[in-house]
């Protein structure tokens, strides 16, 4: 695996580093040693997916509140999306600001999120399945989101969503 830094600390891409014969390939997806020795300690405890049926299906900007603040890594198996994460921590000198990453299949890239992100992601082809693992097991009452197109923030999707849920769509924008 190959660790990428983006402009965000705390959200760094993951790159697959697979090994190919006449077979085809082979690539470890986490590796707790691994992640820990890049300076990303990182223990899933809990595996979930997201399946998409329709390209440009936007899902977020979603986090979990502290105490429940979660790492996520999130990566494609299926399909494509262009996956975003904010930064929503206010003492960090990137507040406000997003980084994005196109994931796919084809790519195998992964995204690793830090706490006090908000996450969300479009899709950019039909029938996308998204994968997360998380550090910490869900909790009822900490989810939280902001609106995926607040102002403050002002991420350049790559399309405008035609799916999305009424959740997401009335989000507030953030301090709102």
């Amino acid at each position: 695996m190959r660790f990428v830094g983006t402009a965000i600390d705390g959200v760094t891409v993951v790159e697959l580093d697979p090994s190919t014969d006449e077979r085809g390939s082979f690539a470890r997806l986490h590796c707790p040693d691994e992640f820990a020795a890049a300076g990303h300690p990182f223990v899933p405890a809990q595996t979930s997916l997201s399946r998409n049926t329709a390209a440009r299906t936007l899902r977020g900007m979603h986090y979990e509140a502290s105490p429940r603040a979660e790492v996520k890594l999130v990566r494609v198996t299926r399909g494509a999306i262009f996956d975003v994460a904010v930064d929503l921590r206010p003492s960090s000198p990137t507040y406000l600001q997003w980084t994005g990453a196109e994931l796919s299949a084809e790519n195998g890239r992964a995204l690793l999120i830090g706490a006090g992100m908000a996450h969300g992601f479009i899709t950019l082809e039909p029938d996308t399945d998204v994968l997360y693992q998380i550090d910490q097991m869900f909790e009822a009452g900490h989810g939280r989101g902001v609106r995926w197109n607040d102002p403050a923030f002002g991420i350049v999707w790559p399309a405008q969503p035609t799916v999305i849920s009424e959740r997401d769509a009335t989000y507030p924008d953030h301090g709102a």
